[in-house]
């Protein structure tokens, strides 16, 4: 793998795909029900035990803007570190490990919202696939998993 070549790991949410550079990822777990938070924001579904640790989990179709989930035991979860944060996001499913040239990531296009910029840093067009690239950098305002997993 080349500098200009990023691992990535794609899933889908809804009809829609999204990825993520792979060193972000820190696991792949399927569904375990959450334990629900009392006036935690819509898209935090809760916080599941993971070997002793709480995490908090995140619908992520519901934080972009989508209809949220229901989840079953066919959704996985992706365990990220975020902001030095450990979270969890709720996905339909990992559809791939795929490798992407830096050139091969499209810019945002300008009709997109700036709500959609913030969380989507680029396209990119892999034969009749659409891929979003998303910075989880973005997804969880400042503070948000503090005051949940406080």
């Amino acid at each position: 793998m080349s500098d200009s070549e990023k691992e990535m790991v794609a899933f889908r949410v809804g009809t829609q795909e999204y990825c993520v550079h792979i060193t972000s990822v820190r696991e792949i777990r399927g569904w375990t029900a959450e334990t629900v938070l009392p006036m935690a924001p819509d898209y935090v579904r809760g916080v599941i035990n993971l070997r002793g640790s709480v995490v908090p989990i995140v619908d992520l179709a519901a934080r972009l803007g989508l209809p949220a989930v229901d989840p079953t035991a066919r959704n996985v979860i992706i365990i990220f570190w975020v902001n030095e944060q450990v979270v969890g996001f709720v996905v339909d499913a990992v559809s791939d490990i795929m490798m992407a040239k830096t050139d091969d990531i499209q810019p945002t296009p300008d009709v997109a919202s700036d709500a959609a910029r913030k969380f989507v840093h680029g396209v990119i067009a892999i034969e009749d696939r659409m891929i979003n690239l998303i910075g989880l950098d973005n997804i969880l305002p400042v503070g948000t998993m503090e005051a949940v997993a406080a």
